[in-house]
């Protein structure tokens, strides 16, 4: 008796461990229905629905209440709306589909997912995080946020107070950086950086001094050494190398993003294109091994190159960017790190002596012809900037999400390259959204100059609206 007790006591808290260890379900997210009143600088204020995606205030808009709003003015735009695809074409005349700018109808929070929809602006594919949603009438409408449509009309649109946006047509999308910092809103990120590689120039910094791990954006490093064998005749574009038993296991690994087979030939050119686009870290560890024989040997390299380059803050445990363990019984967890100062130095070094960099990583997708295989950029703004030439995006949990970005402008008689740099943001949607904002106020300090961008214009044309006129009042006594 006792022993048949306790093993069906062993068996019941056999069955409470398990459901223990399995993980709870929990609702996709959580969608708060709201709207604002939205006016232009020449009419009347409209209703406009909104979502607040998981947290309140993390606000996206009716494309179709917006799409009212902008109609017959300078910014409007038509819009057609599929069930996980948008196109909005500047300049069109929207033709409404009778619900739009009324109250939500059902009191329920909607159940749908911010994802990356399918979209276009004119014939072009953008990526923006976008909610896509069936209204009663069957009829579909897309919420995004403020700041994305901005840029994508390149129109101004601020908070005049709680639940109230204005949008200014005639002046066009622009960023504070400084403004955005007293609001806290780098609050989430570790570090970011904005300058001309150029000039040596730097527009915006923010805790840009201090080191943080910066996951596969190593690669640039692995990629400068690269560039570094092939120009003193070690390496050539062409030259094919053999994948190791090392490479093959990192490849099979949870890390691996290309599969490589040990034994297989593969050329330098194809490693380049697997490191700096899918950002493929058993591409980046089979160059460190053909260029130093062992990925410990290289990573000496990547250390004594850093001090060459005056990176005072750098430390690189491997050459992708992952997580590197010790070997002791109990093993330390270590990760590359680097400032964004200290990456700006990198990135216009990299820049300034190997300039055919960028053919690579400004390239959306590339074919390694001796796997047969399309391999695409994870950079999401090479997208939505025409100016983007790359160049770098990581992740790990320790780093965050990560983004180093190049922008080529001409001021009429030189070319400049453009740096903005992001370390540790809290997911991809965020990486991207703050390095678009930062990408835009670097191309506006570029050609208007940093003092003008920090002074905000007199709008043409003063809001009609009473509350909102007297926020433009106070803003521009302010400046």
């Amino acid at each position: 008796m006792k022993t048949t007790l306790k093993k069906i006591s062993a068996f019941i808290l056999s069955v409470i461990l398990v459901c223990l260890s399995l993980p709870v379900s929990a609702d996709a997210s959580y969608e708060i229905p709201g709207t604002y009143q939205v006016q232009t600088d020449t009419g009347a204020a409209y209703t406009v629905k909104t979502l607040d995606y998981s947290y309140d205030h993390n606000t996206y808009l009716s494309l179709r209440d917006i799409a009212v709003v902008l109609n017959g003015t300078e910014k409007s735009f038509s819009l057609a709306i599929t069930k996980n695809a948008v196109t909005l074409n500047p300049g069109g005349a929207y033709t409404s589909v009778g619900v739009e700018n009324a109250p939500w109808e059902d009191p329920e929070n909607p159940d749908i997912s911010l994802r990356r929809n399918e979209f276009k602006v004119g014939e072009q594919k953008v990526r923006y995080y976008t909610l896509i949603m069936t209204l009663p009438s069957g009829h579909y409408d897309c919420f995004m946020m403020a700041a994305d449509l901005a840029m994508i009309l390149d129109v101004d649109i601020t908070v005049s107070d709680a639940g109230n946006l204005l949008i200014n047509t005639q002046a066009p999308f622009s960023i504070s950086p400084s403004d955005l910092e007293r609001d806290g809103y780098f609050y989430g990120v570790n570090s970011v950086l904005v300058g001309d590689a150029t000039t040596g120039e730097l527009y915006y910094r923010y805790q840009s001094d201090t080191p943080y791990p910066i996951a596969s954006t190593s690669k640039l490093m692995t990629c400068l050494l690269t560039m570094d064998a092939i120009s003193t005749g070690h390496l050539s574009l062409e030259k094919s190398v053999t994948i190791s038993e090392a490479v093959q296991a990192l490849s099979k690994s949870d890390d691996g993003v290309i599969p490589l087979e040990a034994g297989e030939q593969i050329t330098v050119h194809e490693l380049l294109l697997g490191a700096l686009l899918p950002s493929s870290n058993e591409c980046a560890l089979c160059l460190a091994e053909s260029i130093a024989g062992s990925e410990e040997a290289f990573v000496q390299m990547m250390n004594q190159k850093a001090v060459e380059l005056g990176l005072s803050q750098a430390t690189f445990f491997n050459s992708n960017g992952l997580p590197s363990y010790t070997e002791e019984p109990i093993p330390s967890k270590r990760q590359n790190r680097m400032s964004s100062e200290d990456m700006f130095r990198l990135v216009s070094y990299l820049l300034k002596v190997y300039p055919q960099v960028t053919d690579i990583t400004s390239l959306e997708s590339a074919t390694l012809q001796s796997l047969d295989l399309e391999v695409r950029n994870t950079n999401p703004l090479l997208h939505n900037l025409p100016e983007v030439t790359g160049l770098k995006t990581g992740t790990t949990n320790k780093s965050g999400a990560c983004l180093v970005t190049s922008l080529a402008v001409d001021d009429g008689n030189t070319q400049h390259d453009l740096v903005v740099i992001v370390l540790g943001t809290e997911d991809s949607i965020e990486r991207g959204r703050v390095s678009e904002l930062l990408a835009k106020y670097a191309l506006q300090t570029f050609h208007k100059g940093i003092e003008e961008t920090q002074t905000e214009a007199v709008p043409q044309n003063l809001p009609t609206h009473a509350e909102a006129a007297v926020d433009w009042i106070l803003r521009t006594a302010r400046n």
